[in-house]
């Protein structure tokens, strides 16, 4: 599947909603912060607890998918294209190829809700997010 993935900053929640309500859509996932298990290499600070670590929206026939960001985003660079698939060589192929000459925000490893997650933006300034399943 290929979805966008929007950040937010500090507001995901009110804008998922406000989403829901101007679009008749339906929120199919919202988790936050406090949602995420324990890491003692990444605390979670109390202030970002009630936060959005992920959200998705349904709208008409397609889905968005949210997150509160963990920097302050810029509006216009706050965008990502997300590719989610079982298919763990498509997404190594297709990484390994958009890294070259590209700047990686986060590397492309195991997660707690996938096989393989990471991030980065193209050599075209185009920002891409990877789940393997």
């Amino acid at each position: 599947m290929i979805s966008h993935y929007l950040l937010f900053n500090r507001n995901c929640d009110e804008a998922v909603r406000t989403y829901e309500k101007a679009f008749h859509g339906k929120i199919t996932e919202m988790r936050t912060y406090a949602d995420m298990p324990s890491n003692p290499d990444f605390p979670i600070p109390e202030a970002d607890r009630n936060l959005v670590l992920h959200a998705r929206l349904k709208l008409f026939d397609m889905e968005i998918m949210c997150a509160d960001s963990s920097e302050r985003s810029t509006s216009g660079t706050n965008m990502y294209v997300s590719v989610t698939t079982e298919d763990g060589a498509c997404v190594e192929r297709a990484w390994e190829i958009l890294k070259q000459g590209g700047k990686i925000y986060m590397e492309l490893t195991p997660s707690f809700f996938a096989k393989k997650h990471g991030s980065l933006q193209d050599k075209f300034g185009i920002n891409w997010m990877f789940t393997a399943l």
